[in-house]
């Protein structure tokens, strides 16, 4: 059982037939399961820029004001979501679109990261409170193939926007995942990033601990959503660039990018 995080940098358009989603319905088509995560942090920003909205990334996450809130809602659980959902449903697969609040799988709470010592108010943004994999169990046994947009709910019924790596982290420790495979815009993690050629291969969840502290934000809720995952029963966990589909195919088959297992 497979968990793919669809970085936003690696997200199609509407209008253009995405060879990773090909790939993703082959998967699932030859009989396996797989659950689709996304994110899509480049078009929440264009559509914030078009409404002349700004906001400001702190720590790595996103600070989401109400009229923020408005604009991830509905451009996570609408435009990206209804994307790939259209596009597998065009490659002969039965997807199902869910955001991550639906059928109680995840209750998230407001999180404040720690910067410099203090806690820091950015909004509504989540972080797990609880998960219950339940709901997407059920589709799998039906041979759907969900596909989960990362807009989290409290338990009072209040969205947060929530990072799209910690809800795939949460989902596939959920589903005790044989893999979760991040798809970003880098070949995996670096032990001194930008340095292509510290390129990691393979660590240990508690190699990747040590590690944390050198990371820069973009790197650092992806390598906890990893540890989260095998915290919770994911079995191994892969980094890889989702650019390009041959880097997909390739972890499908356990090979390339950062491995990191429990």
């Amino acid at each position: 059982m497979i968990v793919v995080k669809y970085g936003g940098h690696a997200l199609p358009t509407a209008s253009v037939s995405d060879e990773n989603l090909q790939v993703i319905a082959s998967y699932h088509q030859s009989g396996r399961e797989i659950v689709l995560v996304h994110g899509g942090g480049p078009q929440v920003d264009a559509e914030l820029a078009i409404h002349n909205i700004s906001t400001e990334m702190v720590a790595g996450y996103r600070s989401t004001t109400p009229s923020v809130m408005e604009i991830v809602h509905g451009v996570l659980a609408g435009q990206v979501c209804r994307t790939l959902v259209n596009q597998l449903i065009g490659f002969g697969v039965n997807a199902v679109g869910i955001s991550a609040g639906d059928g109680s799988t995840i209750r998230a709470k407001k999180f404040r990261p720690t910067v410099n010592g203090e806690e820091i108010d950015i909004g509504l943004v989540g972080e797990i409170d609880q998960v219950d994999p339940r709901l997407l169990s059920h589709l799998l046994e039906e041979r759907y193939l969900p596909v989960m947009s990362p807009v989290a709910v409290t338990s009072s019924g209040q969205a947060l926007n929530l990072n799209g790596d910690i809800a795939a982290g949460a989902i596939g420790g959920a589903l005790k995942a044989d893999e979760v495979i991040f798809m970003t815009d880098v070949a995996g993690i670096y032990r001194n990033n930008p340095d292509t050629s510290s390129l990691i291969s393979k660590c240990t969840s508690s190699e990747l601990r040590e590690l944390l502290p050198t990371f820069s934000a973009g790197m650092l809720p992806k390598s906890k959503a990893a540890l989260y995952a095998l915290d919770h029963g994911a079995k191994r966990v892969r980094v890889i660039d989702g650019r390009d589909a041959k880097n997909l195919i390739s972890a499908l088959d356990g090979v390339g990018g950062t491995v990191i297992t429990p």
